[in-house]
């Protein structure tokens, strides 16, 4: 009896460990079971065949089925299992019997046929905490680089152009991004004990149409940034400003269609809990479809853009040697690489069944990282944008210069209330009446 105790207490340890791997919550499995064997139970009429004594049952980890007295029913071990243990067999199963006094007791028990690591369980515990402390530091540097570059862009008028407005809008979608993870995890996993399964508000709806908003108007706005290098590439002229119309549609309009959709699908047909469970993979590929289709079209706009710069690069009109040549395209490559969000390609055509762990930290660890590498390359690192911070410098420099020398020589001026920039144009202005008085005082009369 200690024993099984102890086994419910490590089940239930595990329940409030494990969070989310890809589409399903392993805490909240047991739920997710649970309404719909209660779905079951309120739709069985026992008067309509009273043969079945033993009716629908939930037992907090089997739903199991109607039977007659005498049969035995077999249930392959709970779902839950197979996250516990690598070992799990989907041919492992317990029975009850059915009596004239209803459902006998499991045999063999749950803990004794179904495979269960309570070492696995606190590894993954440890596992899974150690990859949202990655991703959580990973958004938050994100967040205040992206949020620098964006003040960077915006402040300097000479940065305002077709390109930096669509890295604007690409940065947009980051911080959106970062925030709207940090919104789901709040109202997700605010209580360490899974309470999430249990909400049904609108609130938290909302909360996940809007996570999956932001990151589908990021993977457009990846895709746009291709999109834009390719036919920068490709057409010697075109209309950017009229181009830039439409890729403010596609970057955000398309999202809106699709998830707007995928929201309507799921009040209608699957309307369980939080939404943040996708059990209906056709209403999920509603939002995945348009993931992977942008992940793809990016890749072979990727391919297409380095073939272009090879044969640019090795144009007679180009100097430098093979080894110089080839470190340039190695150059554009890497840089390319964070801007089109190649790296999804790793796992986007993969079973999400497969690599679980692997696919966590390299989507969720490394790919919260992604915005303050664009962030780095495509604006502190930018030599418009350099440039452009060092002239208002030296400009800002100047003005406090000739502002504290004109403190201390010009009293007056410095205390009538003109900035620096007033008393150096005046300065020149008086320079140059002295140098021409000086001139006409020098040239001799005719």
């Amino acid at each position: 009896m200690a024993d099984t105790v102890k086994a419910c207490r490590h089940l239930l340890l595990a329940l409030i460990l494990l969070p989310l791997i890809l589409c399903m919550h392993p805490d909240c499995v047991m739920e997710l079971e649970k309404e719909k064997c209660m779905e079951k139970m309120a739709l069985d009429d026992p008067g309509s065949d009273p043969e079945y004594v033993c009716r629908w049952m939930w037992d907090n980890l089997t739903c199991w089925q109607p039977a007659r007295i005498g049969e035995e029913v077999w249930m392959p071990c709970p779902e839950l299992f197979q996250v516990m243990s690598e070992e799990f067999n989907e041919f492992l199963k317990v029975r009850r019997n059915c009596t004239e006094d209803g459902w006998s007791d499991t045999f063999p028990h749950y803990i004794d046929v179904c495979p269960f690591d309570d070492n696995r369980t606190s590894h993954l515990g440890k596992y899974y905490v150690s990859v949202k402390a990655l991703y959580t530091v990973g958004y938050s540097t994100s967040l205040v680089s992206l949020t620098t570059a964006m003040v960077i862009l915006c402040w300097f008028r000479k940065l305002h152009c077709t390109r930096n407005f669509i890295h604007m809008n690409l940065f947009v979608s980051f911080i959106l991004r970062a925030i709207s993870v940090f919104i789901k995890d709040g109202v997700l996993y605010a209580e360490e004990d899974g309470n999430h399964c249990f909400i049904h508000t609108v609130e938290c709806k909302a909360v996940m149409v809007f996570f999956h908003y932001c990151v589908l108007s990021n993977y457009f706005w990846l895709f746009i940034e291709g999109l834009y290098l390719f036919t920068l590439l490709v057409e010697t002229f075109f209309p950017e400003r009229r181009y830039f119309y439409w890729y403010t549609i596609i970057g955000w309009g398309t999202p809106t269609v699709c998830v707007t959709v995928w929201a309507v699908l799921r009040v209608h047909f699957d309307g369980i809990g939080c939404w943040d469970i996708n059990n209906n993979a056709a209403i999920w590929w509603v939002i995945k479809g348009p993931v992977i289709a942008s992940i793809m079209i990016n890749f072979v706009l990727f391919i297409g853009i380095i073939i272009i710069l090879v044969q640019k690069l090795q144009s007679p009109d180009i100097g430098g040697n093979e080894s110089s040549i080839y470190l340039r395209l190695a150059r554009s490559t890497l840089l390319l690489i964070p801007l089109f969000g190649i790296h999804y390609t790793v796992f986007a055509f993969t079973p999400e069944d497969v690599s679980k762990r692997e696919r966590l930290v390299f989507e969720l660890g490394l790919g919260s990282f992604q915005g303050f590498v664009v962030a780095v390359l495509y604006c502190f690192l930018n030599g418009e944008v350099q440039s452009e911070i060092k002239r208002k410098w030296r400009s800002w420099t100047v003005n406090r210069y000739f502002a504290v020398d004109l403190k201390h020589r010009h009293p007056s001026l410095a205390s009538s209330g003109v900035n620096g920039g007033t008393q150096l144009s005046i300065l020149s202005k008086s320079s140059s009446q002295i140098r021409m008085s000086s001139l006409q005082a020098e040239t001799p009369a005719t």
